[in-house]
């Protein structure tokens, strides 16, 4: 899949804007500040609903706007979608595929798929294991939309549960009856997050090992994946070998609930649900060494560049062709990491680069550049870009 055509209009420091994309790998070119990012951001937001910068909506509207607009022609094997997304903080968003609204806008999701590499993506290495959950997540839904359903309703069960048990300690009879009722949602919900994650782990690692060889070189520790979870029968941050069996939700759910009746009086003193998925840690491990705090600087680009080149190989096995989203990152590579990373640049059907210096990213790539400063986003001349500069097919979509 490719977009063919990507317009915003109040879109952080965008007024408006229209860019004419196609296939093949895009270098946006520009100062820091002018809105390189913005631009991919944008393009992520379409993907997943969220930014990969911000928590919230409300930092992507433009100052003294009320609402954002993202849209973009997207070309999938035959046929052309229209995607449209008008962000509006603190009501409902609305999304129209084809011009017609969808009912829910979390149905967008699994309609584009991209894969993002951006600096901050160090965190999923070095940083808490909430980021690491939500990279689990995203992924998850990416690969199967459904499962933003049950992520959400899980997330919801959680904090209805942690609310009640605030208030356990003072009324125990009525709060702990009516903690059972959530304890069953609790564990049903949470046993299907849990048999997705561990599926998903199992099937991205061996894409994982094979990228961070081809990035750190085959005389490189093997790049390794486990799940560490409070529920002992999900597993305890081992390294997932190939072809080992995997408990299904079921039994996870019921492995659930004998955790949470052993853990119940922790949880009524301390107010908080200590057992679940939102307890647990993806483990990403050097042999058999984990690689958060033992992992050197130069090994901790190449396991989160591993990660996410991972997650682009497990969605074109899924047969799904992601667009590849490289915000700024070749200037903080060397010439092999670089090297590796243009070879994937180039075999996939789009890929849409970022760069305060065109001569960073590597020359092949180089074909399509869009230069952005001033807030105008304009092709270079002699680029293949300049082409498509005048194709108005969105032009007047955005008011």
């Amino acid at each position: 899949m490719y977009l063919r055509h990507l317009q915003l209009g109040s879109f952080r420091n965008w007024d408006r804007v229209d860019l004419a994309l196609r296939p093949g790998p895009t270098v946006f070119v520009g100062r820091n500040g002018e809105g390189k990012t913005n631009l991919v951001e944008a393009v992520g937001y379409l993907a997943t609903m969220g930014s990969h910068r911000v928590a919230g909506d409300a930092p992507l509207v433009r100052q003294g706007a009320s609402q954002a607009v993202v849209r973009a022609a997207l070309r999938r094997e035959d046929r052309e979608l229209l995607v449209e997304i008008e962000i509006n903080p603190g009501r409902a968003n609305r999304v129209r595929v084809n011009r017609a609204p969808l009912p829910r806008p979390r149905e967008l999701l699994g309609l584009v798929k991209s894969v993002l590499f951006a600096p901050e993506d160090l965190v999923l290495v070095r940083g808490d294991p909430a980021e690491r959950r939500r990279f689990l997540d995203d992924l998850l839904v990416s690969r199967t939309p459904r499962l933003a359903g049950v992520r959400s309703d899980y997330d919801r069960v959680l904090k209805q549960r942690n609310a009640l048990l605030k208030t356990a300690r003072m009324a125990r009879g009525d709060a702990l009856a009516t903690l059972d009722v959530w304890d069953g949602h609790l564990v049903d919900l949470g046993g299907q997050l849990l048999a997705a994650r561990l599926r998903l782990v199992a099937d991205l690692a061996p894409h994982v090992a094979r990228a961070y060889a081809g990035v750190a070189g085959a005389d490189a520790a093997v790049a390794a994946l486990g799940y560490a979870s409070t529920v002992p029968l999900a597993g305890d941050g081992t390294p997932v070998a190939e072809g080992t069996p995997l408990p299904d939700a079921a039994e996870l759910s019921a492995a659930l609930r004998e955790r949470v009746a052993e853990r119940r009086g922790d949880e009524v003193d301390r107010g908080m649900t200590l057992v679940g998925p939102h307890r647990d840690d993806l483990v990403i491990s050097l042999g058999s060494t984990p690689a958060k705090g033992f992992a050197s600087h130069g090994e901790s680009w190449s396991l989160a560049l591993a990660l996410k080149l991972g997650c682009f190989e497990l969605l074109r096995a899924d047969g799904d062709e992601p667009i590849l989203v490289l915000d700024d990152v070749f200037a903080t590579l060397d010439a092999d990491r670089r090297a590796a990373l243009a070879t994937v640049a180039r075999s996939a059907e789009q890929s849409l680069v970022t760069a305060a210096v065109l001569d960073d990213v590597p020359a092949e790539l180089r074909s399509t550049v869009v230069q952005v400063a001033g807030g105008q986003a304009v092709p270079l001349e002699g680029s293949s870009a300049e082409e498509d500069a005048e194709d108005g097919s969105l032009r007047e979509e955005v008011r």
